[in-house]
């Protein structure tokens, strides 16, 4: 006996081969259609670009390479100045104290009740 899953009754009831076979209705041998954009349509087709695609920004990649390359003595992840300072020292803050409160429930946790 075969069986498919039903969307009706959220379980599994008997079928017939070809339906167990074909999960959620979907039959071989239907035509392979590529289906409509929804939304839009693109501004250029990719024929048309040319060998260089157009994004909205610039590209920034060259940049980060060379600031990440430079041989200055700082970590990585620091090159970037203030912001990555306070994210790490943020970070590290969070880790200490969630490491200390961690250790303080598992003592109050380990004392025994005065009943």
């Amino acid at each position: 006996m075969y069986y498919k899953f039903s969307g009706f009754t959220q379980k599994l009831t008997g079928s017939a081969p070809a339906a167990a076979y074909s999960p959620q209705g979907l039959r071989p041998g239907l035509p392979t259609e590529s289906p409509t954009m929804v939304f839009a349509t693109p501004t250029k087709v990719v024929s048309e670009s040319g060998p260089m695609v157009e994004y909205m920004g610039a590209n920034r990649v060259p940049d980060f390479q060379r600031l990440f390359q430079t041989t200055d003595g700082t970590p990585v992840h620091l090159k970037r100045g203030v912001p990555d300072r306070l994210l790490y020292r943020t970070t590290m803050a969070l880790t200490v104290g969630g490491a200390l409160y961690c250790l303080v429930a598992l003592y109050i946790a380990a004392q025994p009740s005065n009943k």
